[in-house]
């Protein structure tokens, strides 16, 4: 289940202890301190509604560099380690992981925090970004939180071009590549309503990261959980398949996507973020943008399948399970929805309020077709969505 709730013990003691550990790796003189929520302001004005103000360099500018350390860096760590907890990674000795667009090494942090059974495992991970004073930070983080490690850590100054086939250039093909908050830098300058645009990026990007993956290489994107990354996403996905990628996670089937880039129904997840560090929700509250939820969009796929796609699907649809993808939202009758995804397209898990909340964003309600389960199929559809309505006992 996707959830910040099944982080295990260790993984969120470690998050819990990452803003201590950010000011012990990068002190900060008190008299920078007072300064401190007013530049995480101003970077989180940049890095959304003043996006047309940022330069590509802005990490290389220290008083930007301080804010996204001690504010973005460990929010981002948080959302990762949901998901990678979550899902199904399995890597071998002498494995690459390709990670584009590293800014501070938030991947590799990650996975180490999250997942105690790679730790022993020796891996090589190539960090792609264009600003070299975050991958210098980012080594000198990493090195704070696994200490002495079996990765090797190769930093590559080098910008993301995805009109390019490859990054790496190198021989050997990646067994996972990652792309975490990237490629909307690239496609949040187009207009919302350039569906082509969206599609020949969600294309491109899908290419690049295909040909920097081995066939049996899993690919991870993760995006900010707003509309535009939904769509993204929902093409991405479409890309990869049309690579032979089927979807891993957080897809329960290999049929066409039932959201398809839809303006007001998009595939997203949203976290709460009460055990997250008090001194990081002070500094939030202090830069007057206090979190108290995450929200992202995220992909996983698998290898290339050596199936014909028709086979795939109809294997995986027999799961008939649903992956709730939308907050609790009112309906008529004084009844609670949330939509959720499955083979049978977008359906629409309504019933009463406390029952609805039990079932959280990102868990997989199922069977929810079956005989005897805790959802009736009523064979009605949701006039808004058009979303099949399945009735929660």
């Amino acid at each position: 289940m996707l959830s910040n709730n099944t982080l295990p013990p260790e993984t969120r003691k470690i998050l819990k202890d990452i803003p201590s550990l950010i000011d012990k790796t990068f002190p900060m003189p008190g008299r920078f301190r007072g300064a401190l929520p007013s530049q995480i302001a101003e970077l989180s004005r940049l890095l959304t509604n003043k996006r047309g103000d940022r330069r590509l360099s802005y990490l290389g500018q220290p008083n930007y560099l301080s804010a996204y350390l001690r504010y973005f860096l460990p929010w981002n760590l948080y959302r990762l380690c949901i998901i990678l907890y979550s899902v199904d990674i399995t890597l071998s000795p002498g494995d690459t992981i390709t990670d584009l667009g590293s800014g501070p090494l938030t991947f590799a942090s990650a996975l180490w925090i999250a997942r105690p059974d790679l730790r022993n495992i020796p891996l090589e991970i190539n960090c792609i970004d264009h600003c070299a004073p975050a991958l210098e930070a980012g080594k000198k983080f990493f090195a704070a939180v696994a200490g002495e490690n079996l990765w090797k850590i190769n930093i590559v100054r080098d910008s993301i071009d995805i009109r390019r086939t490859d990054v790496t250039r190198n021989k050997k093909r990646a067994a996972m590549v990652c792309a975490a908050n990237i490629f909307n830098e690239i496609y949040e300058k187009l207009p919302h309503n350039n569906t082509d645009g969206l599609k020949r990026i969600a294309a491109d990007a899908a290419f690049l990261m295909h040909n920097e993956a081995s066939a049996d290489a899993c690919i991870l994107t993760m995006e900010p959980g707003v509309p535009q990354s939904g769509k993204f996403i929902s093409f991405l996905r479409a890309a990869f398949m049309e690579l032979g990628r089927l979807p891993v996670s957080p897809c329960t089937h290999a049929a066409a996507c039932p959201l398809n880039g839809g303006k007001k129904r998009w595939c997203h997840f949203a976290f709460e973020t009460a055990d997250a560090p008090k001194e990081l929700h002070r500094l939030s509250a202090a830069a007057g943008i206090p979190k108290e939820r995450l929200v992202l969009s995220y992909l996983l796929t698998g290898a290339v399948s050596k199936t014909p796609r028709s086979g795939a699907e109809t294997s995986r649809e027999k799961t008939r399970e649903a992956r709730i993808i939308s907050d609790a939202f009112p309906l008529p009758r004084n009844r609670f929805g949330r939509y959720g995804c499955c083979a049978n397209g977008l359906v629409l898990l309504a019933g009463e309020k406390e029952r609805i909340n039990e079932i959280g964003s990102g868990s997989l309600f199922a069977p929810v077709f079956a005989a005897g389960t805790s959802a009736r199929h009523e064979g009605e559809r949701d006039a808004k969505s058009g979303a099949l309505i399945l009735e929660v006992k």
